[in-house]
Order: C-alpha cells, then structure tokens, then sequence
C-alpha cells in the first residue's frame, strides 16, 4: 500500500499544528490539570470557531462535508498538543453514531447543535460487545443502570448509553444528562486534563436511536471508527514526546559532551523512532481502510490502535528516562504526555482487549 495524505490535507494539519502551538500550550494543559474544570472552554470555542466540530458532517446538517482524512490530520495535532477539550468523544463517537445511524429527526435535532458546538456529546459504554455484559436496561422509553467511566461524562450535554431491550438485546439509546433522573460524579483519572465522571440513571427518559434496533454490530463499527482516529491522536503525542526528549538531550551536558551524544542515548531514541514509525504505518493503513470504508476496516483499525497504543505508553516512558531526574518532577511537560498515553490506552477499550481484536480479525480473514 502506498498512502500519503494529500497536499490540501497536510496543508490542513499545518495549520491546525500552527492554530494549537500557540492557543494550547503547556501552560493551558496545566490550567485544567491543576483546577476542577472539566475543560479548557476558550480552546474549545476556538476549536469550534475554526469548524472541526463541523469537519466530517454533511452540508445539510451544518457540516463542512469534509472527509475522514481531513479529521485524522486534525486528530494528530490534538493529540501532539495535548488538547484537553472533548472532541473526540463528541466528534469521533456521538456525532459519527447519530451521522450514521440516526433518524432523520435526531440527525436534524442533534447534528447542527454539535457541529456549532451548542451540544457536548459521548458515548457511555464501559462493557463488552454482548448484551450479557451490559447491566443496563431500558423498559419502553425509560432507562436504569450505572456507566464507568465515561470520557467528558461531566461536561457532556447528553450520552449515546448501550443498554439491553425488553427482549435482552443490545441498543443505543440517547439520553439527556441534563434531566432529574440521570446523577453524574467526577471521577478522579491519572491525566485530569480529560474529564471523566460516572453516570447513574435511575428512570431516566431514554430514547432509541435510529430505528431502535441499532445494536451490537453498529457498536463495533463504531468504535473501530474511533479507533483510528484515537490512534492518530496518539501518534500526534508520540511525535511531541520524541521531540521533547531529543531537544532535551541535546541541550543537556555531562562529562564535557552532550547527552544525545552517548550511544546508550541514541539507541534508547533508535528504539522509540522504530516504535513511531510502526504506530505511523498502521495509523495510515487505518486511515485508507477508514476513507473507503473497506472491508478490512475492522483489522485496520485494531492493527492502528493496538500499535499506536503501545508506541505512545513506551515513547512517553522513555522520555522520561531521556530527561534523566528532571523527567520525574513536575515542573517538566515529561508526566503530561505520560498520563495522556495511560489515559487514551484505555479509552474505548483497553490494549488487551484491542489486541484481542487484532488476533480475532486475523483468524477470520485467514
């Protein structure tokens, strides 16, 4: 496979690389980080000014009717810039599910509001695929149960909630966060820099999304989606952790000579630079699959996740150990790109359970 990201593409990602290198610096991660806020309101209304809520929606519904492409470029500088606004579980989860599945009423109610950033959305679903691991339930348009954690569950307007049916079938139900019968708690997490919170619904007014019978199957579609775009995202961090822990290196002295210039150093960064590239190749591979909706989508974004994953988590570890003592206090950005790793390798699903999805998807294509 031969796939490059076009030039108005990589035009896109220089600007938005621009855009964030001076609205989300260090300094603004630390902002939220240090204080109860959910988010970083200012740069997610600049975000949302500059249309990347709007990114892959259609025209019709207040979208600029750009591509996947354009949102996995967008979703590499988020990720390299640490981004600590809600917009992959917005963009990524509730808009795509409501795009794609939704009524034409929930599409015409819900889709404009998201794309002009009125409406936070995410996706609650903590569990496995089948309705025997999903403890909620629905019984007409009422719904009872617990979801933990849920990414932006705190400052989300309303959640798209896995529960099982009358007849003991997974559904995706959208429920309002906002109403009496829905209890959300902040949840502590190691990178408080993406909000978390558990959600509590005791009848609660749910309602069924699409036809209501949009189950386990359009799930999984679901969060492969997202998988690849959480994987560029998690590429844009391996980039920015590369980065720090060279430049630092280089500057640092010891024994009359430069760090970076010791052999045990540039194996360490050897190490790391293989482990970016692999997370780049399969990043890319799932953003083609993803473009023309091909039919080893599933394995694509498995393949993305799990080695974008594991590149993040060591690069991230490395850098600390690249910025020798320093790396382990708090005045030095090394434990931001830490948390952030640890954080987003357990977002829609833990390493194991992706890594399980790649052996699963292999076994079915042979």
């Amino acid at each position: 496979m031969n796939f490059e990201f076009s030039e108005d593409q990589l035009f896109i990602r220089e600007q938005a690389r621009n855009f964030l290198s001076q609205e989300c610096s260090a300094d603004v991660v630390r902002s939220v980080l240090d204080t109860d806020v959910a988010y970083h309101e200012p740069l997610w209304q600049k975000i949302v000014d500059l249309g990347w809520t709007a990114m892959a929606l259609p025209e019709a519904h207040g979208g600029l009717g750009l591509g996947y492409l354009e949102l996995c470029v967008v979703a590499q500088e988020l990720g390299r810039a640490l981004a600590p606004v809600p917009f992959s579980s917005s963009v990524y989860l509730a808009s795509e599910a409501i795009k794609t599945w939704g009524s034409q009423a929930q599409q015409e109610h819900y889709l404009p509001r998201l794309a002009a950033g009125e409406l936070i959305g995410t996706l609650a679903h903590s569990e496995g695929l089948g309705a025997d691991a999903v403890a909620s339930s629905v019984t007409g348009d009422v719904i009872n149960g617990t979801k933990l954690p849920v990414p932006d569950g705190g400052s989300a307007h309303f959640a798209l909630v896995t529960a099982n049916d009358t007849d003991g079938e997974l559904c995706l139900y959208l429920v309002d966060l906002q109403q009496d019968g829905v209890h959300r708690q902040t949840l502590q997490t190691l990178d408080p820099s993406r909000g978390h919170a558990s959600i509590t619904m005791h009848n609660a007014t749910a309602q069924a999304l699409g036809n209501g019978s949009v189950g386990a199957p359009a799930l999984a579609e679901l969060l492969d989606r997202a998988a690849v775009l959480l994987a560029f995202e998690q590429l844009g961090g391996c980039e920015a952790a590369m980065e720090s822990g060279i430049a630092y290196t280089k500057e640092r002295y010891a024994f009359g000579r430069p760090v970076a210039s010791f052999q045990a150093i540039k194996h360490k960064f050897a190490d790391m630079f293989v482990a970016l590239e692999l997370a780049r190749a399969n990043a890319y591979y799932g953003a083609c699959a993803l473009a023309c909706d091909a039919p080893d989508l599933p394995l694509a974004a498995a393949t993305a996740r799990v080695s974008a994953g594991d590149a993040y988590y060591y690069i991230s570890k490395e850098n600390i150990q690249a910025h020798g003592g320093m790396g382990f206090t708090w005045e030095f950005d090394c434990h931001l790109y830490y948390r952030r790793a640890q954080l987003l390798s357990s977002t829609i699903g833990t390493q194991h359970q992706w890594k399980q999805h790649v052996a699963t998807r292999l076994l079915q294509a042979a």
